[in-house]
């Protein structure tokens, strides 16, 4: 099944989960942005004004301090013309002690000033540290969505890969009879016309049954690679195929006979001729393969002791005698010297060597048991450790919004923690 859609005005291929990828990463990445736009425009806004006061500040206490000075240096002359002689000492201690007191209140503002400057400085450092943290979130969350988007491509296209798969099994068969047909007729071409015009004439049906015949003996020979597949010759009476069954150890456990047929109608004489030539041979199945079935049977089945299937079904329906012959065969030799083999068996049970491979395996059992015992404590302990991480997290970002709010005066809506769209602490440990 494709997943590929065309569009209906430009004719543009695309893939859909692409798309709804690219749609979400820019609504997020959107959102984002004017969010962040909006918290660092305010907290631009609040620093400004903070840096404004401050400036307002300075500069009234410097005025103050002018007037001050200017006030104390108008007393000053007023008293040396009053009091010129007779109060000069009492005068100087009295506008040295006032000078003195005037000197600590602008030190005291001064250091007032200084630090109304530091925190200011400080809620920048934190405002900056915020920032950070905020684009570090963004790429978290970037990095998880194109994570989800790439396992879901993979599950598409492994259902995808397996449907083409079943597709091209269906088509292979076929594909296989075309191409052996047409390498067929490229070699008759280079024969003599006259040969070429007397086959023509005849037909193709000839053709197209050794074309068959030849498509099945290959088929037969590559899936069964450790079987002997036979070809009858032309002229000689019997099947067009023989197939001896053989085991894994090279015994041979049967025979199997086939008879290609490639013909618009189906002739029961096939399955009487078909036995005839089973038992002549000895073989143990017979099975037709034909191009037009009976019309009691759909794709495969037996008929009067004769498998009749078509080409496509020939791979799985022989795969199904082959096993029913190899079965038989093992089961007629296992009752062979029964009665020594229970001897032998029992000798083997109870010796040494039966109790030192049975003690090989239980060991390698129990290493492996082990093993993932180990791995699965090392996990949950890693479990662990990300929880407390994941739960320090999430008390920073508290303290940040309340920072961040502190500053702005104003609900500011981070949506970390209560953003129903992620799962909280306790629905991610479950």
């Amino acid at each position: 099944m494709s997943t590929t859609i065309i569009c209906p005005n430009c004719n543009t291929q695309f893939e859909p989960t692409e798309a709804l990828a690219q749609t979400i990463r820019e609504e997020m990445r959107k959102e984002f942005n004017q969010k962040w736009t909006k918290e660092v425009k305010e907290k631009e806004t609040a620093f400004q004004q903070r840096e404004l006061q401050l400036q307002q500040e300075k500069e009234q206490m410097k005025a103050q301090k002018e007037a001050q000075e200017m006030e104390l240096g108008k007393k000053m002359d007023a008293y040396k013309k009053i009091m010129e002689t007779e109060l000069s000492a009492q005068l100087t201690n009295k506008i040295q002690s006032d000078f003195e007191n005037k000197l600590r209140m602008l030190e005291d503002a001064n250091k007032t000033n200084t630090a109304k400057l530091t925190e200011a400085r400080e809620k920048e450092l934190d405002f900056l540290k915020q920032m950070q943290a905020l684009k570090t979130r963004e790429q978290e969350l970037e990095l998880e969505v194109q994570r989800k988007l790439i396992d879901e491509r993979n599950k598409l296209t492994e259902i995808v890969k397996k449907e083409e798969e079943e597709k091209n099994k269906l088509r292979d068969a076929e594909f296989q009879m075309k191409l052996k047909e047409k390498d067929m007729q490229l070699e008759a071409q280079h024969k003599l016309v006259e040969e070429m015009r007397r086959k023509a004439e005849q037909g193709s049906m000839q053709m197209q049954g050794e074309v068959q015949e030849l498509a099945l003996e290959q088929l037969l020979k590559n899936t069964f690679p450790f079987d002997l597949v036979s070809e009858v010759g032309k002229g000689v009476r019997g099947a067009d195929c023989i197939q001896t069954v053989r085991n894994s150890y090279g015994q041979e456990c049967g025979k199997i006979i086939f008879e290609s047929k490639r013909t618009q109608a189906f002739s029961d004489e096939w399955i009487e001729k078909l036995k005839a030539d089973m038992r002549a041979l000895g073989a143990d199945v017979a099975v037709i393969v034909t191009q037009t079935l009976p019309k009691d049977i759909d794709s495969f089945g037996e008929k009067n002791g004769i498998w009749i299937c078509s080409f496509a079904d020939v791979k799985p329906l022989v795969h199904v005698l082959r096993e029913l012959i190899m079965k038989v065969y093992t089961a007629g030799k296992s009752q062979e010297n029964k009665g020594d083999k229970m001897h032998l068996l029992y000798n083997y049970l109870v010796s040494t060597e039966f109790a030192e491979q049975w003690r090989a395996i239980r060991e390698g059992f129990m290493g492996m048991k082990i093993s993932i015992q180990k791995e699965r404590d090392q996990m949950e302990k890693m479990w662990k450790a990300r929880e407390k991480q994941l739960e320090k997290v999430l008390l920073n970002a508290a303290h940040i919004r309340g920072s961040i709010e502190g500053i702005a005066g104003m609900d500011v809506d981070l949506n970390l923690i209560e953003d129903t769209n992620y799962p909280t602490l306790n629905e991610g440990t479950e």
